[in-house]
């Protein structure tokens, strides 16, 4: 090509041509032409006028196309300089010393007028010059053309940071995975009104480039909302665009993966809810999958740390890696996310995110529970986890019963032993009413846990009573400060009603469960007895020791035998109008 191209350039009258090869391909030179324009040339040639240019031209390094725009210049042709190869062309004119000293109109003021003037004032431009200037970066680094193609960018992205895609959206949880693909995005705002409107971004530029321009911005002011915006843009559009764990991807497309993810960590800010939280924990899969360096996973961990409570159950979903998949979900990769969160809000600030993070570890214990291949340990670290959470925010233990509920349903296989094993860390005094009611009667739960559930919902039906006993008298005296005789006597004949109605109501509750504690009292016997015949020696101790154990128990937790002494003890607090 380079030949047939050649030939047309006007041949020289005199035999003082030369043969030079550029990248393999040969081109003829006149050397007086060349030396006209080329002040090295034209040095050269004036200490040896036979000398070989060939030999000192050894070090012109642009593509074939750029150097024979600079032949046909030397011949006398225009110039066809464009955002495409002005900068090959400023650096090849600038080997070759073209400039106005030497001639007047040269090619290298020309290049550099024409890369003033129709580069650096457009935002789309600078960046398709910048993405040629890879090919030839140390040279166009060295002239200062990468420093004012960064220059010329973070004035207009100060001025507008819209050119950087707009800051991205956290979704709910209630939100589809497309809206998730959405959120991504940049706003198209700017497009709408801009004739040219397919703005080029910057992650069409190379790593090494777009690591500059992004500390360079951070450094000079631009909001950090944009930055991060652009820079999850570049991740999605070279990581996250392609499936993790593709084993038909090259090792050298993964490495190249690899190397953006942990130089995008380092761009990314810390501040919370610049960055979806979904976005990071799929980022954080790459990096795990992509066997990132240490510091890597642990900066997403940290950001994804500090608005956990942003986070889906799908987020968690976080695959065990390795050859020996020993447990199914990476436990200790949450475990440490969570102590992240743990550690950025103090439990004494009241953060709101605490019973949202709760209540998100409840809702992927029961996600996780139906999974008939889970693991009883790691169940049972994930419940902890759970627990730990419960401990701040104070909140009941229904959640990790259900979840605990659901693994026992779908995994009937697990010993009794296994089974107490699990329900060590579930607080039945921390569960509701409900809870407990149904606990009672569950069938899959160890016995000591039953038993735990039934004196659990006798204290809640015991302070309810004394709750509602406790009240009675004070709302009388507001009633009756604002009442007449009359209303008043007939305001407090339905109120002595519907406490007499709650109290009945109350009362076959404990009815009720009494009679599952007779039933439990006597299968607790069953057992001491069947002890008491692998051990004759310790029989009549054990029989004298039981009921009063038993009785005492009773006593401590103020269970009610009956419905008459329920009874007694409303009437005990009548009220005397």
């Amino acid at each position: 090509m380079a030949n047939r191209q050649s030939t047309r350039l006007p041949k020289s009258t005199n035999l003082t041509d030369v043969q030079l090869y550029v990248n393999g391909l040969p081109f003829i030179l006149d050397r007086e032409l060349l030396a006209s324009k080329s002040a090295k040339v034209a040095a050269i040639l004036d200490e040896n006028p036979n000398q070989d240019l060939s030999y000192f031209l050894r070090d012109i390094s642009p593509d074939t196309e750029t150097f024979e725009l600079v032949l046909r210049f030397c011949h006398g042709f225009e110039p066809q300089i464009s955002t495409e190869n002005v900068i090959p062309i400023i650096g090849l004119a600038d080997y070759l010393e073209m400039t106005e000293a030497h001639c007047r109109n040269n090619l290298l003021r020309r290049a550099l007028i024409f890369f003033e003037q129709e580069v650096l004032p457009s935002w789309n431009e600078t960046i398709k010059a910048l993405r040629v200037a890879d090919d030839f970066l140390q040279q166009a680094v060295q002239l200062g053309l990468v420093d004012a193609c960064f220059r010329s960018l973070i004035e207009k992205a100060v001025a507008d940071p819209h050119l950087l895609g707009a800051p991205m959206k956290n979704l709910s949880c209630d939100e589809d995975s497309e809206d998730a693909d959405d959120a991504y995005r940049p706003n198209a705002r700017r497009k709408l009104f801009v004739i040219d409107w397919k703005s080029e971004d910057l992650t069409v530029l190379s790593l090494q480039l777009f690591d500059a321009i992004i500390r360079s911005m951070n450094q000079h002011g631009v909001p950090p909302e944009f930055v991060a915006s652009s820079v999850c843009q570049y991740t999605k559009r070279w990581v996250l665009s392609s499936t993790v764990g593709d084993e038909t991807v090259s090792i050298y497309k993964r490495k190249t993966q690899r190397d953006v993810l942990e130089a995008v960590e380092k761009l990314l800010p810390y501040e919370r809810g610049l960055v979806p939280c979904t976005l990071l924990f799929e980022m954080l899969r790459y990096a795990i999958v992509l066997e990132a360096s240490s510091d890597c996973r642990t900066g997403f961990e940290i950001r994804i740390g500090k608005q956990l409570d942003q986070a889906t159950v799908r987020d968690l979903l976080i695959p065990s890696q390795g050859y020996a998949k020993e447990v199914q979900y990476d436990i200790e990769c949450l475990r440490r996310i969570l102590r992240n969160f743990c550690g950025s809000y103090s439990p004494s600030s009241q953060f709101p995110g605490y019973m949202k993070v709760a209540e998100l570890i409840e809702k992927f214990l029961a996600e996780i529970a139906a999974d008939i291949d889970l693991k009883m340990n790691t169940f049972l670290s994930i419940v902890e986890m759970s627990a730990e959470v419960h401990t701040v925010t104070q909140r009941n233990s229904d959640g990790i019963y259900m979840a605990i509920d659901i693994y026992f349903h779908k995994h009937r296989y697990l010993t009794e032993s296994e089974r107490e094993q699990v329900c060590r860390v579930l607080d039945c005094r921390k569960l509701s009413l409900e809870a407990c009611e149904h606990a009672a009667r569950n069938e899959r739960l160890p016995l000591r846990v039953v038993v735990q559930a039934l004196f659990a919902a006798q204290l809640h039906i015991r302070d309810t009573i004394t709750r509602e006993v406790a009240l009675f008298p004070d709302d009388k005296m507001i009633v009756k400060e604002e009442m007449d005789e009359e209303e008043e006597e007939e305001v407090v004949a339905e109120d002595e009603a519907m406490v007499i109605k709650e109290m009945k109501i109350m009362s076959n509750k404990v009815m009720e469960l009494e009679r599952e504690c007779l039933v439990m009292r006597k299968e607790l016997r069953k057992s001491c007895s069947l002890q008491q015949h692998n051990n004759h020696n310790d029989k009549n101790k054990q029989k004298n020791e039981k009921p009063s154990m038993w009785k005492e128990m009773k006593r401590k937790f103020g269970c009610i035998t009956s419905i008459h002494d329920c009874n007694c003890q409303v009437k005990k607090k009548k009220v005397h109008p």
